[in-house]
């Protein structure tokens, strides 16, 4: 149970407490003002209440801390009863005193003083931009640590929820999963929430379920954390067309609402500074040099831990990537992105054919990746419904020519550790493989 969660029960103690010397001393006057005192004693029930619904919500009837507190507000009712009465008076206040004393015992035998920090994908495809984060929470022994992998919806074209989907079932074996519905945010209120999905309602081709936007989660979290599930091209913080560039990346919603923002790089954070102060003015400068932390991103991480003979290669692919002599060919990871979809149409199905058919010539000796953007599919539905049928012909006919590898998994870090080279859009696939030290061609839509 989070660390923020006890101290908040504390703080009810502490109410309780000091409104049992208030009474104390009311009762000890030679006048007692009756009102306040009845006042005291029901806002004393009132905390009791509150408290005794959040540990049974929490831990179920009937422990030990809610027995006490059932009993400290039957011990605040039997003194409205005898308010008139000195010696039953006294009587019941060391009651009152040594009720809240053994509540405060229970609530920290009860809440164990841990940080409980919960990680929240959305897309298991997009999991490495959290996971070496969640290796370190885990090893640390003074924190419990939950994988709850939220639900999404794909959009239609007039912005309503359509397709479902949960991929909490696509995560790695070694991530223990936890199903969002069997844990309660509102009320475990955990210290730490990490999320790499920044746009709340504003995307318009998927969509997570919006009890889980930003600005839901800022409620009920000590501190929200966000770290892109996107890498970029490193910008220059001093060249306007750089940081203009990137300004759109700066101002979502989970940029704004977070306690915490995790980009890159240094010359990452220079930029959103950058932005943010322009977009709010020089006197929000200061909240944004606190807030967006230049440590560098998982997905960096991710990717220099693993290489080639660390991956496990399906059979299939096996066929297509073997020579007849048993020696690998070289493989090539091609890369379609929703930016360049949106931007070229029809140019670029064209030109997704002219790529596959200079592959099929070369297949003795290179080994096609084909790895499209894992939201070009919603994209299309949502935005570009008139493509659907070109370029769902265009991948069923890559699938069953069998000589290319199609990959639609969530294993992004195998692709890039059995590739030995990069072909393709613009995207932060190209900076992860950079980071790999494989070689990077961009493809360019106007050359068939």
């Amino acid at each position: 149970m989070s660390r923020s969660l006890r101290k908040q029960m504390l703080s009810m103690v502490d109410l309780l407490e000091k409104a049992n010397r208030t009474l104390k001393i009311n009762l000890t006057a030679k006048q007692i003002n009756g009102e306040g005192v009845q006042q005291l004693l029901s806002d004393c029930q009132e905390t009791a209440i509150s408290m005794g619904s959040e540990l049974e919500m929490l831990y179920g009837e009937g422990t030990e801390s809610v027995q006490k507190l059932e009993e400290y507000c039957e011990s605040l009712y039997q003194m409205t009863l005898v308010l008139d009465n000195p010696v039953k008076r006294r009587e019941l206040l060391k009651e009152l005193i040594s009720q809240v004393r053994q509540t405060r015992n229970l609530v920290c035998g009860q809440i164990p003083d841990r940080l409980e920090a919960v990680f929240l994908p959305y897309k298991a495809s997009m999991w490495d931009s959290l996971e070496s984060v969640w290796m370190a929470a885990r090893e640390d022994g003074d924190c419990d640590v939950y994988v709850v992998p939220i639900p999404y919806y794909d959009r239609n074209p007039d912005g309503t929820f359509s397709r479902y989907h949960y991929e909490g079932d696509e995560m790695p074996d070694y991530v223990p999963v936890t199903h969002y519905e069997n844990y309660d945010i509102q009320k475990r209120w955990p210290d730490i929430v990490f999320i790499h999905n920044p746009y709340d309602q504003y995307n318009y081709v998927t969509s997570v379920d919006p009890r889980f936007y930003s600005k839901e989660l800022k409620k009920r979290t000590d501190k929200l954390v966000y770290i892109p599930y996107f890498v970029l091209g490193e910008p220059d913080p001093d060249n306007e067309e750089s940081v203009k560039g990137m300004a759109h990346f700066c101002t979502v919603p989970a940029v704004l609402y977070a306690d915490k923002v995790v980009v890159q790089s240094e010359n990452m954070r220079q930029v959103y500074i950058k932005v943010l102060t322009e977009e709010y003015g020089e006197a929000t400068r200061n909240e944004w040099e606190k807030k967006i932390l230049g440590l560098g991103s998982p997905k960096f991480d991710k990717v220099q831990s693993i290489g080639k003979n660390d991956v496990e290669i399906p059979e299939s692919w096996q066929k297509i990537i073997r020579k007849p002599d048993g020696s690998r060919k070289k493989i090539i990871l091609y890369n379609t992105s929703v930016s360049t979809l949106l931007q070229n149409e029809y140019q670029i199905l064209a030109k997704m054919k002219s790529v596959f058919q200079t592959f099929l010539e070369a297949k003795d000796d290179v080994a096609l990746l084909w790895r499209p953007h894992p939201l070009i599919e919603a994209t299309i539905n949502s935005m570009r419904p008139g493509l659907r049928e070109k370029y769902y012909n265009i991948v069923e006919e890559y699938k069953e020519a069998g000589w290319g590898i199609y990959d639609d998994s969530p294993e992004l870090d195998r692709a890039i550790a059995l590739c030995d080279a990069y072909y393709g859009d613009q995207s932060s696939l190209v900076q992860l493989c950079q980071e790999a030290g494989k070689p990077i061609m961009i493809q360019d839509v106007e050359i068939v």
